[in-house]
């Protein structure tokens, strides 16, 4: 059953799925912000000290980072599958434990830098130039998630930043969503 998710997801994902699922995602989730900002405000302001949250991503982290390691090839390194999966395992459970300090900051920024693998797997090499687009979003994951996990603060101000003007929220939320829309347009005509 791993084996076949692992497939699934670095080797099994085409250029067309990622794009319709990451632009229709982008589409629904600015949306919903966009029309619900007095109610998700207070919700975002709580959210990188929100433990609950943080481990419950954080646990998706670490079970997909032991995916990973479980399913991959090894070569001479082998021997060393079992030991590495030990300390992933008690890895979590020391994070969890001692690392509650924006915790859902630092689990979300894990998890952005392990999106963004699939997706660039399933454009790579790929003949459409729009590709590009999944491609730039996939990186700015990876420098996102690498900032959040090192200076997790940085979540904390800018969403403080893009919240306190609703403004300011709405011209974010419409270009999330007009950036998704365009992603979805690519993945009909050109994936």
């Amino acid at each position: 059953m791993t084996a076949d998710l692992y497939h699934f997801l670095y080797h099994g994902l085409s250029l067309k799925t990622v794009g319709l699922v990451i632009g229709a995602v982008l589409v629904a989730t600015h949306l919903f912000g966009f029309l619900k900002f007095e109610a998700l405000k207070p919700i975002l302001r709580d959210l990188p000290r929100n433990v609950k949250v943080g481990i419950a991503i954080l646990a998706v982290d670490f079970a997909w980072a032991l995916l990973i390691w479980s399913e991959m090839d090894l070569g001479e390194f082998f021997n060393l599958e079992r030991p590495v999966q030990m300390v992933l395992i008690a890895g979590f459970f020391g994070v969890a434990i001692y690392v509650q300090e924006f915790l859902a900051v630092r689990a979300i920024g894990f998890f952005l830098i392990l999106a963004a693998c699939p997706v660039l797997n399933a454009a790579f090499l790929e003949p459409p130039v729009t590709r590009l687009l999944l491609v730039a979003l996939a990186y700015v994951w990876i420098v996102k998630g690498m900032f959040w996990v090192g200076m997790p603060y940085l979540m904390r101000d800018q969403l403080a930043w893009a919240t306190a003007e609703p403004n300011r929220w709405k011209a974010l939320t419409l270009a999330g969503v007009a950036y998704g829309a365009l992603v979805l347009v690519c993945a009909l005509a050109f994936y």
